[in-house]
């Protein structure tokens, strides 16, 4: 849902989404505007300031992907784990208007051998946090993927993260490792998101 509210004098786009993973609110604000909304949305005693680190962690935690990150031009929808988002009316190669990339997407929705690598959770059992560019490795040290994002979840108290991992090592359950510092530690693949959403639900 969105809509345009005037705030301290200022027409705003307000949109409610989650990409916390709870309810929660954006505000597109006028650069002109933006200090006044700040200060007036600071001010208020419900209102508590929370830094992009915070953020970034919440999204991590509800299994969301970062742009630049955990998508980029160089991956699909599919191996995201993002096909909802092609829209049924868009997925005929014959249609009117067909998307960017749609020949090598639409592929891969029909024939699931083409997709080699997966978006998954994983979940560390000791170690330091898998940051971006961690290797995933088999307990063997075959490598199999790359970890795109990875912090240590204040919800659960324990090191997650997000990678693109070949196929079948992509499964639920499976063992693995990531190599953080020249150092390999155990993690298993896991279900997302990490931590259950809340999101609105009209």
């Amino acid at each position: 849902e969105s809509l345009f509210l005037t705030i301290e004098g200022a027409e705003c786009l307000v949109s409610r989404c989650g990409y916390t993973g709870e309810d929660g609110f954006e505000i597109f604000v006028p650069e002109d505007a933006a200090v006044k909304v700040w200060n007036a949305l600071k001010s208020e005693n419900e209102v508590r300031l929370a830094a992009l680190g915070a953020r970034d962690a919440l999204r991590l935690e509800a299994g969301l992907c970062l742009y630049g990150h955990d998508i980029d031009e160089d991956t699909t929808p599919i191996e995201a784990g993002l096909t909802w988002v092609v829209g049924k009316s868009r997925r005929d190669i014959s249609a009117k208007n067909p998307f960017i990339g749609a020949e090598h997407i639409l592929a891969q929705i029909t024939d699931k051998t083409l997709v080699k690598k997966m978006r998954a959770g994983l979940m560390a059992t000791s170690g330091p946090p898998a940051r971006e560019g961690a290797e995933i490795q088999t307990p063997e040290g075959e490598s199999v993927g790359i970890v795109t994002s990875g912090t240590m979840s204040p919800i659960l108290r324990k090191n997650i993260a997000i990678g693109y991992i070949n196929k079948p090592y992509n499964k639920r359950d499976t063992n693995l490792q990531v190599v953080v510092r020249k150092k390999s530690f155990p993690a298993t693949v896991v279900r997302m998101p990490f931590v259950p959403t809340q999101y609105y639900k009209p």
